[in-house]
């Protein structure tokens, strides 16, 4: 007698056969992740009749994706070539690529739209005299090299990518053992503190895991890392993890995960994938320059590349046979997302803010604040004090100008430590404005790090960004980060040249002075009081840049010759918050008001110890919601 699961996966096939279109020839039914691939030999009528599959979709409550048996797929070459003779050269078709694992050729092209054609003319064209399933992207203004890296390891892995996905479907789609109830949650990091954050999430029947981050002011793996030692804790239970952004603090450690053998998924918006890779790799390339032994290698990273699922905002996705995951913008950083976890049948809905941002910025929309339903939110403070209120946007960006304009009137130099993902592109935004608006004095302005790369993937996903940059670069054709005022500083050789040369501004990694170039132009700028840096992002307790923004004095630093020097600071300090990611104590206070529907209970974690209590007591004070500060390792029950 079959396993029940096995049982249900014979039903549920038996049903799409007796119900699709005999002619379309499927030839298999297989749980792919979170969906349900139909193979067919001809694939092309299942596609035509839209209808019916939504009909089975209906009745089943399973996402269904039409796929191409492989047998019936032409070779990656001879589809490249007609696919190209299909698409019309004013297309301008920039790239095409295939991935084996989904029977899809991902087709980038300037104009997309004349890639699909008149009510898919075109796609119906490629898929049936193809049989690969066309995926079409706009062409970005900027090639990301770990996009294409990435492409590149998900096709020469694809039969184990096929494997993956294959288990996590059969994980999803189990058979229920208990009926669901005992929800749970357990901190192994980041609460009454920012840096590590993870939370487990754990119903009779599965556990999650929201983030899986490091904590970047701490060298003690005890203090670095998540509290994967609390007894509730078991990889070998994990359904899932969720990532809320890639920031390190919330995506470092996935890797170790699969060290220690999970081989679940991974749940992340595209551009987080991609960043979140660019992040882990750097992670890796900063510790061993500074000798230090990383908790996991590149072999890791790339098993956490098979097992992450891109999903869209909006996109409702089962990640276990109790618990569907949404994800919605945040308005950190590019892709970055909160997570609306829906448990049982309506029974709970959990929403976790990660970082956010509940304010419109030049890069980013406001964090979303409406949900079906809403019981419980876990919300970050970072800016939680009742001192944490910033300038607006523009008190801000009129500072940073003023600052900038200051130095340069006194042949200095500007150092902005800077966040390779989010705050660069932001700072560059304002630069390239306010100088074009002749309101900054025109100097060079010279980026250094991994903010070209970062900045690359941002042009890959223009509809994660604000509405005027979003439209400048798909409408008017003008990409802002492309600017006349920025040098690209490819090679560290050409960073003395810099240092030695006119006043000017310099972008460079890591924001928390922690690692990265960054390091290198302060301690030569340093001495020099006709100089400025300016930290415009949060300087997390026990980091170089923290110290430096308290008044430190004097630092002891590595030299090029690879022995420590002292460094006297005698350049100007100056912090501007109004351009922080992360919501203010105002904002914060009313994305919690603003939450549609009202939440019953709000969690508060991500932010020091006093700033977590100061604003969980306000809110419950202010709007009668049982608020909650947990500690590391401390389990509470949501029911």
């Amino acid at each position: 007698m079959a396993p029940s699961s096995e049982r249900e996966k014979i039903e549920v096939s038996q049903y799409i056969l007796e119900h699709v279109p005999k002619e379309a020839e499927v030839s298999r039914i297989e749980y792919e992740g979170s969906m349900l691939a139909v193979y067919a030999k001809k694939p092309e009528i299942l596609i035509k009749k839209s209808n019916v599959i939504a009909d089975i979709v209906n009745v089943l409550r399973k996402r269904i994706v039409i796929r191409s048996d492989p047998s019936v797929r032409l070779s990656e070459k001879e589809a490249e070539r007609i696919a190209k003779e299909i698409i019309s050269p004013e297309a301008e078709v920039t790239d095409v690529n295939f991935d084996p694992s989904l029977g899809e050729i991902i087709i980038e092209a300037k104009k997309p739209g004349l890639v699909i054609g008149r009510n898919g003319s075109v796609l119906q064209e490629i898929i049936g005299r193809t049989r690969w399933r066309p995926r079409v992207l706009r062409s970005p203004p900027l090639r990301s090299k770990i996009i294409a890296h990435m492409r590149h390891y998900l096709h020469s892995e694809s039969k184990d990518r096929e494997r993956i996905l294959r288990t996590i479907g059969e994980r999803i789609f189990r058979p229920k053992t208990f009926e669901v109830g005992d929800l749970r949650i357990t901190a192994l990091g980041g609460a009454q503190e920012v840096g590590r954050s993870a939370f487990l999430v754990q119903t009779r029947e599965s556990s999650i895991l929201l983030d899986c981050g490091i904590n970047p002011g701490s060298s003690k793996p005890f203090e670095s890392f998540p509290r994967f030692d609390a007894p509730t804790f078991e990889i070998d239970s994990l359904d899932a993890v969720v990532i809320s952004h890639a920031h390190l603090d919330h995506c470092g450690l996935v890797p170790f995960l699969h060290k220690y053998g999970y081989d679940g998924p991974v749940y992340c918006s595209a551009p987080t994938s991609n960043l979140m890779t660019l992040l882990q790799l750097d992670y890796l390339d900063v510790a061993s320059k500074q000798g230090v032994m990383p908790a996991y290698d590149q072999k890791d990273i790339r098993e956490c590349v098979l097992h992450t699922i891109p999903l869209r905002h909006g996109f409702v996705t089962d990640i276990a046979p109790d618990v569907r995951l949404t994800l919605h913008n945040a308005g950190h950083i590019l892709g970055s997302s909160v997570a609306h976890l829906h448990v049982g049948e309506g029974l709970h809905n959990i929403v976790y803010t990660g970082d956010y941002k509940y304010a419109r910025t030049m890069l980013l929309e406001a964090a979303t604040a409406e949900f079906p339903r809403v019981e419980t939110v876990i919300t970050e403070s970072t800016y939680g004090s009742p001192r944490d209120i910033m300038p607006s946007r523009v008190e801000a960006e009129e500072c940073l100008t003023s600052v900038i304009n200051q130095t340069l009137e006194r042949k200095g130099k500007v150092l902005i430590p800077v966040p390779a993902v989010g705050r660069a592109q932001e700072i560059m935004l304002v630069i390239d404005g306010y100088m074009r608006r002749g309101l900054i004095k025109e100097a060079p302005v010279f980026i250094e790090g991994m903010i070209s790369e970062a900045t690359a993937i941002h042009t890959a996903y223009p509809e994660y960004l604000g509405r005027d940059v979003r439209r400048s670069i798909l409408y008017d054709g003008i990409n802002p980060f492309q600017s006349d005022y920025f040098t690209i500083v490819e090679h560290p050789s050409v960073r003395q040249e810099v240092i030695d040369g006119e006043p000017c501004v310099i972008m460079a990694t890591s924001g928390m002075l922690e690692g990265g170039p960054v390091r290198e132009y302060f301690k030569s700028l340093a001495e020099d009081k006709r100089n400025t840096i300016v930290f415009v992002s949060y300087q997390i307790e026990g980091t170089l840049g923290r110290r430096v923004q308290k008044g430190l004095s004097e630092v002891t630093l590595m030299n090029s010759n690879g022995k420590m020097g002292l460094v006297k600071v005698k350049l100007q300090t100056e912090s501007i918050e109004g351009f922080s990611g992360h919501s203010d104590r105002r904002q914060i206070i009313n994305y919690i008001t603003h939450l549609k529907p009202k939440p019953e209970r709000v969690i508060v974690c991500h932010g020091e110890r006093a700033k977590c209590v100061s604003i969980a007591n306000f809110i419950h004070r202010r709007c009668g919601i049982q608020t909650l500060v947990p500690a590391t390792m401390e389990t509470f029950r949501l029911l």
